[in-house]
């Protein structure tokens, strides 16, 4: 029967490039970590590679690495890789509703396509096809500037819920208003 190594005895055999006791600690931790991301991602495939980023992180740094508690230290560089992957996603929305915002602007300030009373309209029926609450975070989003974090208190809903509805609402908008433009 095989000894179990410590942690301890892990990092060390880690650090000399031992590849066993890499899939050791590969095949200790990864349930944990992945339910960690899921938690945090909401989504299988996000949470997946998040946690490889961090084992081929874990592994690329091996040498160089001064790890005292290996649970510890996973369990800090994945929180960070997932801060780091949803600051990303809310600046990759953030492009978003700049590209929608030009859109509208280059919609607005040329007569030739449309008034703005035409695209106010389109914004309106767009808005309609939206499910209520979905409407309701974009409007106190976008009309209102409240804070993602201020919406979620008022609608009692998560952060991330926020962010989701933002998301598929700018996604409509951008599609309806797309979709506007090209019969006008």
């Amino acid at each position: 029967m095989k000894k179990l190594l410590t942690d301890e005895e892990l990092v060390i055999q880690l650090s000399e490039s031992n590849k066993n006791a890499f899939e050791e600690v590969y095949n200790r931790y990864w349930y944990k970590l992945f339910c960690i991301s899921y938690h945090q991602t909401g989504t299988k495939e996000e949470a997946e590679e998040l946690v490889h980023d961090l084992f081929e992180s874990l592994w690329n740094k091996r040498a160089e690495s001064n790890i005292r508690h290996l649970s510890s230290y996973l369990v800090i560089s994945l929180k960070n890789l997932i801060n780091n992957h949803i600051k990303s996603r809310i600046t990759w929305r953030k492009y978003q509703e700049y590209i929608l915002l030009n859109k509208i602007q280059e919609i607005y300030s040329t007569d030739e396509n449309i008034a703005f009373n035409d695209l106010s309209q389109a914004i309106d029926k767009a808005m309609k096809k939206l499910p209520e609450k979905t409407s309701k975070v974009f409007q106190l989003s976008r009309f209102e500037n409240q804070s993602v974090k201020d919406i979620a208190k008022e609608l009692q809903i998560s952060e991330k819920a926020v962010e989701y509805h933002i998301t598929k609402s700018l996604k409509v908008l951008k599609d309806h208003l797309w979709i506007y433009q090209t019969d006008n």
